[in-house]
């Protein structure tokens, strides 16, 4: 992978990470457009430079993380799902990495639940915070997002959405989530494949995670905004066009998957 397809996939990285558009399937999409090999380096960095996305959360909501030890409980329960089915799971879990057609179904099932997700569910403003129960809860929710075209922050949010909270509210828990979601497949991924890395890969990461980070800053600070406004209508239809659009292209003979 040379360096101009590591900036575009950190590009695509930090504006989809934190919409409900699945950043997975797009750098696997993207990925395989460019024909970029799925070797272990590749996989190891489109997974690193969701740190950059994570980095981005913790400088927006700084004032959120310096909080009791309360609000570090409530993001561990929701992780702790992920963690032990994300652990067992994990060679299940890369096979899928390489797989456009289930980004696809995945992309085409999911907006269809969002074009619908704000009329099956009613806002009722509450000014308490995410309770205990309502956390484990969202964490299972998150579980369904380990399906590469899911998307994490749509199964998050729907999943704070059907606990009563508000679309504003499920995103911002969502974001939080995202940082010991992300940090552990972080660290794992390069645990497990660090000693293959030779130092222009680092440089690469590094470069990688800057641009995540810059992106992912604005993309948060529009979501939030376009979300409370119009809410998820918009890309419910996107991710149908374009799961259509794979499906259809696979069916007239365009081979995609990764190799």
């Amino acid at each position: 992978m040379d360096l101009l397809h590591a900036v575009l996939l950190a590009i695509i990285e930090g504006l989809t990470e934190f919409l409900p558009v699945s950043s997975t399937g797009h750098m696997i999409i993207y990925s395989s457009l460019a024909g970029i090999a799925g070797d272990e380096f590749t996989k190891l960095y489109t997974v690193n430079i969701q740190f950059g996305c994570i980095l981005s959360v913790l400088v927006l909501y700084s004032r959120r993380f310096l909080q009791t030890t309360d609000f570090y409980a409530k993001l561990f329960v929701a992780f702790l799902p992920a963690a032990v089915i994300g652990f067992l799971l994990n060679d299940f879990i890369d096979s899928l990495l390489e797989n456009v057609t289930v980004v696809a179904i995945s992309l085409v099932l999911g907006g269809i639940v969002l074009v619908f997700i704000d009329r099956i569910m009613r806002e009722v403003p509450r000014d308490y915070d995410v309770t205990f129960p309502e956390a484990v809860k969202i964490g299972f929710f998150q579980c369904i997002a380990m399906i590469p075209g899911v998307s994490r922050s749509a199964a998050t949010i729907i999943g704070g959405m059907f606990q009563g909270l508000t679309r504003t509210q499920a995103a911002e828990f969502s974001f939080f989530l995202a940082v010991p979601t992300m940090a552990a497949a972080t660290g794992y991924k390069l645990l497990k494949t660090y000693k293959m890395l030779q130092p222009a890969d680092y440089q690469t990461l590094l470069i990688g995670n800057g641009i995540a980070f810059v992106v992912g800053l604005l993309a948060i600070r529009g979501f939030v905004g376009f979300l409370t406004r119009y809410g998820f209508k918009v890309f419910g239809y996107y991710r149908i066009a374009l799961g259509l659009l794979l499906l259809g292209l696979m069916a007239a003979g365009v081979k995609l998957d990764v190799v």
